[in-house]
């Protein structure tokens, strides 16, 4: 008797899905290291707490698939992108990423509601979710940054940008806690 109870079509969507949340956790230790090597501990500090939560989401994929009677698979995954030559860049790469990845999770919800696959659809909506808060977060790095002078800032901005980051809590929530209602 099958017990895989998502289509072949929606498990290699959601695998593709794992292997770009594992290829975001790497972006975003290889911009905390640029970030750690430019004196930015804060910003590095940010970045790696980020890329923590990249691997949590690819668990909680990976999660899922077993939960329906799938098999997920691991894949290789790309190498970042050389290092940004400023903040600037750094942030609008990480609010790129963030907007490539939201498309990425609309296209689970899309395949989901043409299959009628409401267990998955109900699933994304975590991501959707998440994806909100995030793409928000990024903006945010940019606007602060701008705030504070953009590539022209001075020192003093600078260190209280970093400062700022260092502050944020250093804890992340397991993937396996989350829930649509407190995605933490």
């Amino acid at each position: 008797m099958e017990t895989n109870r998502l289509s072949k079509e929606m498990q290699e969507v959601l695998i593709r899905q794992m292997t770009k949340e594992a290829e975001a956790a790497q972006i975003y230790l290889a911009l905390g290291v640029w970030a750690d090597d430019q004196g930015y501990g804060g910003v590095a500090n940010f970045l790696y707490r980020h890329a923590q939560e990249e691997r949590n989401h690819m668990t909680k994929i990976m999660g899922y698939i077993l939960e329906r009677g799938g098999r997920p698979r691991i894949e290789a995954i790309a190498q970042p992108p050389a290092d940004p030559q400023t903040l600037t860049e750094c942030f609008n790469r990480v609010f790129k990423h963030e907007v490539d990845n939201t498309e990425a999770i609309y296209s689970i919800v899309n395949l989901a509601m043409a299959e009628k696959d409401w267990a998955t659809w109900n699933f994304a909506q975590w991501f959707v979710k998440e994806q909100i808060e995030e793409e928000k977060l990024a903006l945010q790095l940019i606007d602060k940054l701008k705030i504070a002078g953009g590539d022209r800032a001075s020192d003093e901005s600078l260190f209280a940008l970093d400062s700022s980051l260092e502050a944020m809590p250093d804890e992340v929530t397991l993937a396996r806690e989350a829930t649509a209602q407190d995605p933490k």
